[in-house]
């Protein structure tokens, strides 16, 4: 069967839309049909067209909208019933996207598909956060991980790589096994004393954000209610964030940890 629509797999960055592309928002205005997940913000959906047909297919922990595999048939459907198909994804396509899984499927389907690259979380959230992922003398490398296990595997992870003092560590999804992950670090030799941060809904107006250490954020991110979904930053570059704060952050002094809520005007 010839196929002449074609799928574009497309980062909406970190939540804010002043962040997205002027190519992601070309096509998102173009789409006939957009397909889209939980992380992308209304705002950012709202740029496809009155006539745009709209499916949401986003995924939580144990609640899936709809399965990878039912995703991956959708978009091969579409292409073939429209001429310009959006799949809309939060952050980048093809970091922690399953961007290259959806890719692989159009490819094997002789559907034609273009990526269209957004700015990853890592690199947003810590921005509006005031942390920069490196730093001369404080880390001269970052490492982005998932701390989502499969279904309810524990995380398998190579603690003692991670453990690099002059690395900035990023964790994606992480919140629901901080405390493993902060255990885990600390007995591969990373210091309780780490700085850290969990930052909730980045870049959006609603951003809240707790900076401590690594071995008092599980309890910090629990005394101030922090909910999902959250980027873990771990290193001595969160040490700036006192100072980098370009947002105007204030901080409070609680029981555990400094830790910042954002104020707006």
């Amino acid at each position: 069967m010839s196929i002449t629509g074609k799928v574009y797999l497309v980062g909406g960055g970190p939540g804010d839309p002043e962040l997205l592309t002027r190519k992601a928002y070309r096509v998102l205005d173009q789409a006939d049909a957009l397909v889209y997940d939980r992380l992308v913000s209304q705002d950012i959906v709202d740029i496809a067209s009155p006539g745009c047909t709209r499916i949401f297919v986003g995924k939580a922990s144990g609640n899936h909208t709809m399965p990878q595999e039912e995703i991956n048939d959708l978009l091969v459907k579409l292409a073939r019933t429209n001429h310009t198909v959006v799949r809309l994804k939060g952050g980048d396509p093809y970091i922690f996207g399953r961007g290259s899984e959806e890719a692989l499927h159009l490819s094997q389907n002789n559907v034609p598909f273009e990526i269209v690259p957004g700015i990853t979380a890592a690199a947003g959230i810590s921005a509006a956060t005031g942390i920069p992922l490196t730093h001369r003398a404080l880390a001269n490398g970052v490492k982005f991980v998932t701390g989502h296990g499969r279904g309810d595997e524990d995380l398998d992870l190579n603690w003692k790589s991670l453990a690099d003092t002059q690395t900035t560590l990023v964790i994606y999804m992480g919140l629901g096994k901080l405390q493993t992950l902060s255990d885990e670090l600390i007995k591969a030799g990373l210091s309780p004393d780490t700085p850290a941060a969990a930052i909730a809904n980045g870049t959006m107006e609603n951003q809240r954000q707790c900076v401590s250490t690594l071995g008092e954020l599980p309890d910090a991110v629990i005394s101030i209610d922090l909910k999902p979904p959250v980027l873990c930053v771990i290193g001595h570059v969160v040490s700036l964030a006192h100072q980098l704060n370009w947002q105007g952050l204030i901080y409070e002094d609680e029981d555990r940890g400094a830790q910042e809520v954002k104020a707006r005007a």
